[in-house]
């Protein structure tokens, strides 16, 4: 068995700084590690996520790193105590709202935004079950 310790998806997109100060702005995000000609390494302020993004076409790197990811099908989600806060928040800083505030039946109350390069950010707060 291999031992994991920590995981964190790197998306290929082009604008590095605009993503860097997109989530330290509105997430407090810090960069633990920012090459503005390579790669970001994002950290959350409670350390518990982390996020990474890589330049495209970069020699050094394996050919399929090389495109851009497609952001279609992809969604980052980042779970808070206070969806509806959050959203007010959001709406308040401007940001790009993919998808409105609303309450699924499964137990969530979540809204999307869409970040510089594209991605789509699930805003999730998870609903205690309801008591039977």
């Amino acid at each position: 068995m291999i031992d994991v310790d920590a995981m964190f998806p790197v998306m290929v997109i082009n604008d590095l700084e605009a993503v860097k100060q997109f989530y330290e702005a509105v997430f407090g995000f810090t960069a633990v590690f920012y090459d503005s000609n390579f790669y970001l390494h994002l950290i959350s302020p409670n350390k518990s996520i982390q996020l990474g993004f890589l330049l495209p076409n970069l020699v050094n790197q394996p050919e399929f790193l090389h495109p851009i990811m497609s952001t279609q099908g992809y969604v980052i989600s980042l779970e808070v105590k206070d969806a509806a806060l959050a959203y007010s928040e959001a709406k308040g800083m401007d940001l790009n709202i993919a998808m409105a505030l609303k309450q699924e039946e499964w137990g969530q109350i979540h809204f999307m935004i869409q970040d510089p390069a594209g991605i789509h950010v699930d805003v999730v707060q998870h609903l205690a079950p309801a008591a039977n």
